[in-house]
């Protein structure tokens, strides 16, 4: 019964379905897991016990009965603490909504309960999902599947630590910069980052409202494909005979190859070797245009984030990880003239990005820059911090400024992924691309 903690959640349906796997058995085995983890409180802030148990039972009567209400019916996965839980606490990593209990789920949650899916509990994050280093001294650090001295990556930090350690059979997260694909490429998942609205954002903690979205963190493409079919409430996208023959990939020249290290460097050719020998035809492109992006990008982030958090921030700075509080606050200069301006620009780029892309099925390039960082020279050294972070978000957040779908998979070295930008709105077609990447990737 272990060997179930490493199943994909869609091998996982199928057992359920054909009578292999009772889902009251399989969601005590993840309980029993957390509660028995010596990072147990590292990755999970709470455990629904009861929730579960109770949606377990659900799920197992309608399995016997023939009645199960998706292919993801009776699989237990984890939620991102800034998803409302109806009678739980939702904090969103901070001290400043200690002791917040929602009245109701996040609408995304409504929709995975609706499908019958089993809320584990929720997974500890960067404060307010303002890092991609997956650092919080404030709550919690959750570890990295591949290294004990580093962090597992941000936002979504506990709920790739939840699937990477076995603890849930997918985590659920958000994405406003690269919160769901650095902690998935970390720690050797596929996360999927949604195309911005796709998603509801009801009942989700923000950070920057014009760019946050919602997104899986699991174990293989056919998951993600499921999972988004959940979230939304629809059908999920076939996978069936996708091939990269003839698919033409992106390689994005500009600033995405800049300062990579040596092992996401390495690791990225030979994906991308593997894919050319796949059949994908591969070009180098340039768009120079990606410079005016990132220029107004802070000013837009946080200008977001301030205006959203500004009352708790100012009314209790203190209880904030400086690192982050300094990062929010950088909203508090920003004008109203400035910050439409700069939403001008970006708008114009995205339809020039658009243009410039549309001959390609998706762009490609390293998930992230590096690989992730020590922790306790994170909090002991503040340049290290701003670098790392910086270093970590880069090439994740050109698909949120350019407002497409993304998708990031695993090249076979630890830590180190591939990242896939597709079009805005595109997940099927980028999904059943990112399945034919995944078999030539191994």
């Amino acid at each position: 019964m272990q060997d179930w903690r490493w199943m994909t959640a869609a091998d996982l349906g199928r057992a359920i379905g054909a009578g292999e796997i009772d889902p009251i058995a399989l969601a005590e085995v993840y309980l029993d897991a957390i509660d028995a983890h010596e990072h147990r409180d590292r990755i999970y802030a709470r455990v629904t016990h009861d929730r579960a148990r109770a949606e377990a039972q659900a799920a197992s009567e309608r399995a016997r009965a023939g009645m199960r209400r998706s292919a993801l019916d009776g699989v237990p996965v984890s939620w991102k603490d800034l998803f409302d839980t109806a009678g739980v606490a939702t904090e969103a990593g901070t001290a400043l909504m200690e002791g917040r209990v929602p009245d109701t789920d996040a609408e995304v949650l409504q929709n995975a309960t609706a499908a019958g899916l089993v809320c584990l509990g929720k997974t500890h994050m960067s404060e307010i999902a303002f890092s991609g280093l997956g650092l919080n001294p404030i709550t919690a650090t959750p570890p990295c599947v591949n290294d004990p001295d580093a962090v597992p990556g941000g936002s979504s930090s506990g709920a790739a630590a939840s699937v990477a350690f076995g603890l849930a059979a997918a985590g659920i997260g958000s994405d406003t910069g690269g919160s769901v694909r650095i902690p998935s490429a970390w720690n050797d998942l596929v996360g999927l980052k949604t195309t911005h609205a796709r998603l509801s954002l009801e009942g989700v903690v923000p950070l920057c409202l014009t760019f946050d979205t919602v997104g899986p963190l699991c174990r293989s493409v056919e998951d993600a494909g499921l999972l988004l079919a959940v979230l939304e409430g629809s059908r999920a996208v076939d996978l069936a005979e996708s091939s990269l023959e003839g698919v033409r990939l992106m390689v994005l020249d500009t600033i995405a190859p800049d300062d990579v290290r040596d092992a996401p460097r390495a690791a990225f050719d030979g994906a991308v070797a593997r894919l050319q020998a796949a059949g994908a035809v591969i070009e180098h492109r340039y768009f120079s245009q990606l410079f005016d992006a990132f220029n107004v990008a802070g000013n837009l982030y946080a200008a977001d984030s301030y205006g959203w958090w500004r009352d708790r921030v100012e009314a209790h700075p203190e209880k904030m990880f400086p690192q982050i509080l300094e990062r929010v606050r950088g909203g508090k200069t920003v004008s109203g003239p400035d910050y439409c301006a700069g939403w001008n620009l970006l708008r114009d780029i995205r339809k020039q990005y658009a243009a410039e892309t549309a001959q390609f099925d998706a762009v490609i390039m390293p998930t992230a820059a590096i690989l992730p960082p020590d922790a306790a020279r994170l909090l002991s050294d503040d340049d290290y911090y701003k670098t790392e972070n910086l270093l970590a978000l880069r090439n994740t957040r050109i698909a949120n400024l350019m407002d497409v779908c993304s998708v990031t998979l695993p090249t076979g070295v630890p830590s180190c992924g591939i990242m896939f930008n597709g079009r805005n709105g595109s997940e099927a077609a980028l999904l059943r691309l990112a399945a034919a990447a995944e078999r030539a990737l191994g």
